[in-house]
């Protein structure tokens, strides 16, 4: 369970900042509009990314009984964050729009959050490929799953709440050129992860037998 735990910890700290329209507009609104107004919009985010998490865990969950020991399951969940990661890494950067904080209720602020995430569909892609990529490591145990992806989205909640803090500081050091170099990085960083996915698909399981490794090297 701690193992679950500490791994899930990096995953939702490094999710808080997949950069995309989400992040500026709750950089653009905890700035203009205050700490509150910022959690108000970023937990309609959350609520988002845990429909999507839901939809994604119920729609694979035959699939991940099914190849929970086929090889062919690396290879789909790689293929999923290599064709992700290929998007972050080609995508052209736009010029930065002048989004405005929304006026209104927190409640309204809550809904334009769950909207603007829900409406992407490649975080819908992006949960599921993630789902079938550690589901087999967590043997495809609920309640290890559970943990796992409660720790995931209380660690990207807890580092929004810096960001949200922090909104002014950070608005004034996220230039043009940084932007697509982060956008790059992570694209980068996608890319191997699903080359190293479909690579083990195709390899015998031995090869990547983790534990048997570290076990050796004791």
């Amino acid at each position: 369970m701690i193992d679950d735990i500490q791994a899930a910890i990096p995953l939702g700290f490094l999710l808080s900042f997949m950069i995309g329209p989400v992040f500026f507009v709750l950089l653009e609104t905890s700035a203009t509009k205050g700490f509150r107004a910022g959690v108000s919009l970023d937990i309609g985010v959350i609520v988002a990314d845990i429909v999507f998490l839901i939809i994604a865990y119920f729609s694979s969950f035959q699939l991940l009984e099914n190849l929970s020991n086929e090889p062919g399951l690396f290879v789909f969940g790689g293929m999923i964050l290599l064709v992700y990661g290929i998007y972050l890494f080609v995508k052209k950067a736009k010029k930065k729009s002048n989004v405005k904080a929304s006026k209104g209720t927190y409640l309204g602020l809550i809904v334009k959050g769950f909207l603007l995430n829900f409406i992407n569909i490649g975080v819908l892609a992006f949960w599921l490929g993630l789902i079938i990529v550690v589901g087999p490591s967590l043997e495809n145990n609920p309640n290890r799953m559970l943990v796992f992806f409660s720790t995931v989205i209380l660690v990207y909640f807890a580092t929004d709440l810096v960001k949200i803090i922090l909104a002014k500081q950070l608005k004034r050091y996220l230039t043009q050129d940084r932007i697509v170099v982060i956008k790059k990085g992570l694209g980068i960083v996608l890319i191997i992860c699903g080359i190293v996915l479909i690579s083990k698909g195709f390899l015998p399981k031995e090869k990547f037998d983790i534990k048997e490794g570290i076990e050796k090297i004791s």
